[in-house]
């Protein structure tokens, strides 16, 4: 019988955002959840966030981000993600964003939409429940 193996989680800060307490507390949380996470430190750039996802071969990318850039950074993440070679993974955008831009996050192909006040097994069970249904 082959052993499950964990869910590999890549979060992400990524543009000039340098608050990261929340990103901290979702790898801890995610781990605490036997979760595998990497974690990419603040200021990164799109392109090296979607090269690591693939290096890292995760299950998933999350990005926080607390900056009004949101849509833009998803929209260059989403074009990124392409231009390298992704593929089907679970991606998620944490942060302060209004409810009315949860939609646009969407239509770039974000799956799930968190805000600052989440609770955190909110997160667990969305991650557990996208990451089957990708197979």
């Amino acid at each position: 019988m082959m052993e499950k193996q964990a869910i590999r989680v890549l979060i992400a800060k990524p543009g000039l955002d340098g608050h990261d307490r929340g990103a901290k507390f979702i790898v801890r949380s995610l781990r605490d959840a036997g979760m595998e996470v990497i974690y990419t430190g603040l200021h990164q750039r799109i392109p090296e966030i979607v090269r690591a996802a693939i290096q890292e071969d995760v299950d998933v990318v999350g990005m926080s981000i607390l900056s009004g850039a949101y849509i833009d950074l998803t929209r260059k993440f989403s074009a990124e993600s392409e231009r390298q070679g992704l593929g089907e993974r679970l991606i998620l955008v944490g942060g302060t964003i209004p409810e009315e831009d949860v939609p646009k996050l969407k239509a770039l192909g974000v799956d799930g939409v968190f805000g600052v006040e989440t609770d955190i097994d909110e997160i667990i069970h969305f991650i557990r429940e996208g990451v089957e249904k990708l197979g």
